[in-house]
């Protein structure tokens, strides 16, 4: 992709930085996806979301069930809202929203029940 144009066809959206914190520090630096910087260099791409994924995946390892739990909820609650406001599809791997809060819905069940069932009498 040259500086100052946006995605081409045959380039792969992977390729590309993508998501809101991204397009919130773009709007920082006052520019929008696919504009070059104002010195004329075009900035390397972040693989942020390899660190957000290493740092959940540590937060896990850590915390364990609890960590699942959370997450999954925090996921629910987020997903239940923007389906609320009218949300029905997803960037998400599962598309349909419907299906995103099932999953999450079951994740946070097997946390709760990884975290309850050692506690139960045998």
């Amino acid at each position: 992709m040259s500086p100052g144009t946006g995605p081409r066809a045959g380039d792969r959206p992977d390729d590309h930085p993508t998501g809101v914190a991204y397009e919130q520090a773009l709007a920082a630096q006052g520019r929008t996806p696919g504009q070059a910087p104002a010195d004329g260099q075009a900035q390397p791409y972040d693989p942020l979301k390899l660190c957000v994924y290493a740092t959940v995946a540590l937060l896990a390892w850590v915390f364990g069930a609890w960590a699942v739990l959370a997450f999954a909820a925090l996921g629910v609650a987020g997903y239940w809202r923007a389906r609320r406001a009218g949300l029905t599809r997803s960037k998400c791997y599962l598309r349909d929203t419907r299906l995103v809060l099932a999953y999450l819905g079951l994740v946070a069940l097997a946390a709760a029940a990884a975290l309850v069932l050692p506690h139960l009498p045998r």
